[in-house]
């Protein structure tokens, strides 16, 4: 798992996690609530009472009105995310309420507020230590780059009713890579929780009664993606992008990377919230249909590079099994493989990479599109269609959840017919952990835990 962001959501507070069970789609954490004005152009975030940084000061309106800004700043990426908020005109009324206006009316603000992408910090915070006052369920004692961080609980994070937690004493974070040696690493008693494990480590678990597998649901499982190059021919081509999707076998997949433990995917991200377009028509395993559009296209029997890297269990294993499988229409994939963490250290190869292999968790369709598709993102790889931000954007605009479904519906439907994202699973993230071990999954965002509402009895 991203260690560093581990890290981050146990020391660092946040306004609220995504949770599209919950009345307003989030479960609040410093926020008590974030209203929406009713012409929504403006939100107001008000705090909760008795929130405290680890240095014993309060939460307050001026850190959260530092904070929004600065992670921006921090995160360029994110431009687009945070991008409708006025947060240069943003005001402060007393110490718990921020009221920061929109640009352009839009409805879903409180989903990007609570996308777990900007920490509360300290007003004036430029680096942080172990001494940098921080206001998450813990407290940073011990940090040690590339190899771990101690933390103990911060008494001063949920003095508020309704948090809740933290109920461990502590918490220590080893950094291991290597799937294998986090699963002997729970074997051995070295650790109490091993952090997603390999299909076939976890496998190696069952029956053993000292330890259980504990598995995610949607939305909290991961996308394992494809994104091909829209600005580099053949993939300039729309039937060159639908003869790839149309030639991956995802039922081998399935069985074959994940053993079975997951779910087919069509070629969308955000399954499990609501705004996913489940009615859309499963994309089929046809070879022969492939190999007619690519020589429709002209392009039988190019050659092309994927870059990927083990930043996920089953990477690996699934780009190996999309180049065999393009082999079989005709296509010569070269696997690149980037080491753990350098997939998108060098951003300009990456972004010129004809194929990139990914991994995505759950996050809503909204946050997904602005983050990486919208406006030209260069995430999104040569996808830039202003009429289906259009379409977004008045999806978001509305107050009918059922007409910005709709608008969000036929924004997916446009990625999938003529977009470059290919999805062909979503595994569950597979733990390993002590019996005595629970709470894990209550704190929401399982793909990167944060330990709130863990405790070990």
């Amino acid at each position: 798992m991203p260690t560093n962001f581990v890290l981050a959501r146990a020391a660092h507070g946040t306004l609220g996690d995504i949770d599209p069970n919950a009345p307003d789609g989030v479960r609040y954490r410093l926020a008590e609530t974030i209203e929406l004005a009713p012409d929504l152009s403006s939100y107001t975030i008000r705090l909760r009472a008795g929130e405290r940084f680890t240095d014993g000061s309060p939460v307050t309106a001026q850190d959260v009105a530092y904070s929004l800004p600065r992670a921006l700043a921090k995160n360029p990426t994110y431009a687009e995310l945070f991008g409708g908020f006025d947060l240069a005109n943003a005001r402060v009324d007393g110490d718990r309420t921020l009221v920061i206006p929109t640009k352009q009316p839009f409805s879903d603000g409180r989903a990007l507020l609570c996308s777990g992408t900007a920490f509360i910090v300290k007003d004036g915070t430029k680096e942080f230590t172990v001494r940098t006052p921080s206001c998450g369920p813990f407290r940073l004692i011990a940090f040690e780059p590339g190899r771990g961080a101690q933390l103990v609980a911060h008494d001063g994070f949920g003095t508020a009713a309704g948090n809740g937690g933290p109920y461990l004493d502590g918490v220590e974070i080893n950094w291991i890579t290597d799937p294998d040696a986090r699963l002997n690493a729970l074997r051995g008693g070295q650790v109490d929780f091993a952090h997603d494990l390999s299909p076939v480590g976890a496998r190696t678990l069952e029956g053993d009664p000292r330890l259980r597998i504990a598995h995610t649901v949607p939305p909290d499982v991961y996308g394992l993606y494809f994104q091909l190059n829209m600005a580099m021919p053949p993939f300039t081509d729309v039937r060159v992008r639908q003869a790839i999707k149309l030639a991956i076998d995802r039922e081998a997949m399935l069985e074959t990377v994940l053993y079975g433990r997951g779910m087919i995917g069509n070629d969308m991200l955000c399954v499990g919230f609501r705004e996913y377009a489940s009615e859309i028509e499963q994309r089929p395993y046809d070879p022969g249909r492939a190999r007619a559009l690519l020589r429709e296209a002209g392009v039988e029997g190019f050659a092309t590079t994927l870059l990927t890297g083990p930043e996920s269990a089953g990477m690996i294993e699934i780009a190996q099994l999309f180049a065999e499988q393009m082999r079989a229409v005709g296509i010569i994939v070269t696997v690149e493989q980037k080491p753990r963490g350098q997939l998108l250290a060098d951003f300009e190869a990456y972004a010129a990479a004809p194929i990139v292999g990914g991994v995505f968790p759950g996050i809503p369709l909204v946050v997904l599109y602005l983050a990486v598709f919208a406006a030209g993102n260069p995430f999104a790889k040569g996808w830039n269609r202003p009429d289906v931000d259009s379409v977004v954007a008045r999806g978001r605009a509305s107050r009918s959840s059922d007409e910005a479904r709709r608008a969000l519906v036929s924004a997916q439907r446009e990625l999938w017919e003529s977009g470059n994202l290919i999805v062909p699973l979503f595994k569950p993230v597979l733990s390993g952990q002590v019996p005595g071990l629970t709470g894990i999954k209550d704190g929401l965002f399982e793909t990167h835990p944060s330990f709130l509402e863990a405790s070990l009895r």
